[in-house]
Parts: structure tokens; C-alpha cells; sequence
């Protein structure tokens, strides 16, 4: 409960920081099907190759300069397509050699083998799994993310066969980047709506 707390805390302090009054920020938004001339700032953040997942929404600190952003929204990108697609090339781009989860799950190891690990095990169980970036803020040296993994239970999780039920579930993350990656994060998904749609609640 007290990590879940803090990442609540860090995600809300995150937003507030972007879009408080003091702070000069851009939001990638749509007005009616027309895209708005004032936000046309973070768009060219975005790298559009088609191999990366893209950001449904996109909130930037425009302090930070667009060279230092368009770096930061790039490993988001990276490490949400390693999620997308279980490819360990984008999660070696993203993340550093001494990555830390500060939030690491009871029997995933440490450091960057910690997310191969669990991409592994979970596409075990949903081979089809996708990973939508629904909602990216950037704010100095964190970047906080909004994730919706989907996809079909028709592999096998703890002994439990699937039957190709729909899985839908959020999380939360927040990462800090260093120097050129991602450095360390603290993450918090939505394991109840999980359990429930693997159907191995207890």
C-alpha cells in the first residue's frame, strides 16, 4: 500500500508540475477533429517511424527544451514498444545497464533482465498482449506514463490453461531518465481487473 501511495503522490505531483499556472507547458489534443495551432509544439516531438508506438496524448514542460523533450519522449516510445511487442532491442535502447525498479514484484529479478522476465511470462499467458500509450507527461527529468495492455488469455498462467478470454488492464509508470536512458522507475498496475479477466481470482 505505501509504494502504491507514492506513486500516486509522484504521478499527481508530475501533473500538477506540467500544467500548473507557473509553468509553460503543451498538451498534443484534438478540438473537434481539428488540431489545435497552439500544440503543435509536442508534435514534433513524437518519432513517427512506424515500428514505434505512438502517444494518444502527449504533455510536455516546455522548459526543458526541445532537444532534451524529443530524447525523452524517444525512450518512451522505445521502452513502450519493448512492452508492445516483447522485442528486447527497444528495451535495450531505453533503459540503462544499472536500471532499478524501485517498486519490483515478489520473484522478478533485478535491474534491465526484470522486464524481460516478466514480458516473457505475461506473453506466456497472452501471446497477443499489446501495450497502448495512452497518455505521456514529461516533466524534467521523469516521464509519466498511462498504459493499457490488451490482448487474449489462450496461453497458460500459474497451471491455468486460457480460453481466450479478453484481457484489458491499466498501469501506471513513472521514470526517471539519466544521462541518455532510463535509469530507474516505480510502476503500479491494475492487478485486480488482471486477475479478474485471467479468471484465477481466488
Amino acid at each position: 500500500m505505501r509504494s502504491r501511495t507514492l506513486i500516486r503522490i509522484a504521478a499527481s505531483a508530475a501533473v500538477t508540475a506540467c500544467l500548473a499556472g507557473g509553468t509553460a507547458a503543451a498538451a498534443y489534443a484534438h478540438d473537434n477533429g481539428r488540431h489545435q495551432s497552439s500544440h503543435a509544439w509536442p508534435q514534433r516531438l513524437i518519432d513517427r517511424s512506424p515500428d514505434l508506438v505512438q502517444p494518444k496524448a502527449l504533455t510536455v514542460d516546455r522548459s526543458i527544451g526541445e532537444k532534451r523533450a524529443a530524447r525523452e519522449v524517444h525512450l518512451a516510445q522505445q521502452l513502450y514498444t519493448f512492452w508492445n511487442t516483447g522485442q528486447q532491442k527497444y528495451l535495450a535502447a531505453a533503459v540503462s545497464p544499472q536500471f532499478q525498479d524501485n517498486t519490483l514484484p515478489a520473484g522478478r529479478p533485478q535491474g534491465p533482465t526484470g522486464p524481460v522476465f516478466a514480458s516473457k511470462n505475461f506473453r506466456a499467458a497472452v501471446p497477443d498482449l499489446t501495450c497502448e500509450l495512452s497518455d505521456v507527461l514529461v516533466t524534467g527529468d521523469k516521464i509519466t506514463a498511462r498504459l493499457v495492455f490488451r490482448g487474449h488469455f489462450t496461453g497458460t498462467f500459474n497451471g491455468v490453461q486460457g480460453k481466450g478470454q479478453s484481457v484489458d488492464f491499466n498501469a501506471i509508470d513513472i521514470q526517471h531518465v539519466g544521462t541518455d536512458k532510463i535509469v530507474e522507475d516505480w510502476h503500479i498496475e491494475d492487478n485486480q481487473t488482471l486477475m479478474s479477466r485471467l479468471g484465477v481470482t481466488g
